[in-house]
């Protein structure tokens, strides 16, 4: 048996990336979650490279008031410099329509193959499996305005100073 943890918390690492890119809309940082050759299939939504998704997302959600993506209950089953893995998602979208703000739920599954390259392990093909969804008008609760859709978030000046 080998100690596959550091495999693993790259895998994950690289999941949680993948979240921090669609909501900030951070191109650079999706693409690095996705081999340059990668596939995705996002059903209706979109099929096509994992590059080409990073772009579809990051354009077509711009004028999107909020993105929130979570990522949990993953499993990742690890050969050598290969990988498979099913993880949960719970994303939450919110976008103005005339004068009504629309909230939109994902509750769905990434069902990705993984390799390693060069010492990174990066996305081969993804699947997005959307177990059920709902869509409805709401009322925010307040006006937030700490946070925002690209590096001026204040994440990235922490991770800055970290890294």
């Amino acid at each position: 048996m080998t100690d596959d943890t550091a495999d693993r918390l790259a895998i994950m690492d690289k999941m949680h990336r993948y979240c921090r890119a669609v909501d900030r809309l951070d191109v650079a940082q999706g693409y690095a979650v996705f081999h340059e050759d990668s596939t995705t299939d996002f059903g209706a939504a979109y099929k096509g490279t994992g590059h080409g998704w990073i772009d579809y997302i990051c354009k077509r959600h711009r004028d999107f008031l909020h993105h929130s993506h979570q990522v949990t209950n993953a499993i990742i089953e690890i050969d050598g410099d290969r990988a498979g893995s099913e993880s949960y998602v719970f994303a939450t979208l919110r976008e103005r329509i005339e004068d009504k703000v629309v909230q939109r739920q994902f509750w769905a599954r990434y069902v990705d193959t993984w390799s390693k390259r060069d010492g990174d392990w990066a996305i081969d093909a993804r699947e997005c499996v959307i177990d059920f969804d709902s869509q409805g008008v709401v009322t925010p609760m307040a006006q937030h305005d700490r946070a925002a859709r690209d590096n001026s978030d204040p994440s990235y000046s922490v991770l800055k100073e970290i890294s």
